[in-house]
């Protein structure tokens, strides 16, 4: 159970859905950031973008964050969970792109010390053919994770176990997305 009283069945409202029933005011701008990070018209697929915030939330080790959006990214991408599996297990041999390749690499970088992202990171995304405009909100989907990570870890939220409840949401953000 959270650290605080939320005032929600945290069984109901898991993870950051009870923190953003706890503080709505606060939930209105992640909401919006979330939506327009990882469901926006961009380059990058919805899952594409979902499976860097699983990725990252994973080597943050924030349980409730990473089922959740690989959840979300196996409900976008083709080859579904096998292929967030592959990826969160061994990156350099998972099937994805050079260039999707190249962005999680970045973004793992970003989650341990942004500050080594490296001039030759970079270039290596736009050798694969990233845009500034990949590379930048690869970068922000990464830090805005270690963001809602922390959130969730530091007041103790409840993470469900099974994959049951994620694939739940994973219908209800694919649907409605991330300001219903």
């Amino acid at each position: 159970m959270a650290h605080i009283k939320l005032g929600v069945d945290e069984r109901e409202f898991p993870g950051i859905s009870g923190l953003m029933r706890f503080r709505p005011e606060t939930a209105g701008p992640l909401g919006a950031l979330a939506e327009v990070l990882l469901r926006g018209p961009h380059p990058l697929s919805a899952g594409e973008r979902e499976l860097i915030a699983a990725y990252v939330s994973g080597l943050n080790e924030c349980t409730f964050c990473c089922a959740s959006h690989s959840a979300f990214a196996a409900a976008q991408l083709d080859e579904g969970m096998t292929l967030v599996d592959q990826v969160r297990a061994d990156l350099d041999s998972a099937p994805v792109s050079d260039k999707l390749r190249a962005l999680l690499r970045i973004a793992g970088v970003v989650r341990g010390d942004a500050r080594q992202v490296s001039q030759d990171l970079v270039e290596a995304a736009r050798k694969e053919g990233a845009s500034d405009l990949e590379i930048h909100d690869t970068v922000l989907i990464a830090a805005a994770f270690c963001m809602f990570n922390r959130y969730v870890d530091g007041l103790g939220t409840l993470a469900p176990e099974g994959k049951e409840g994620y694939a739940a949401s994973a219908r209800r953000i694919v649907e409605s997305g991330y300001l219903s």
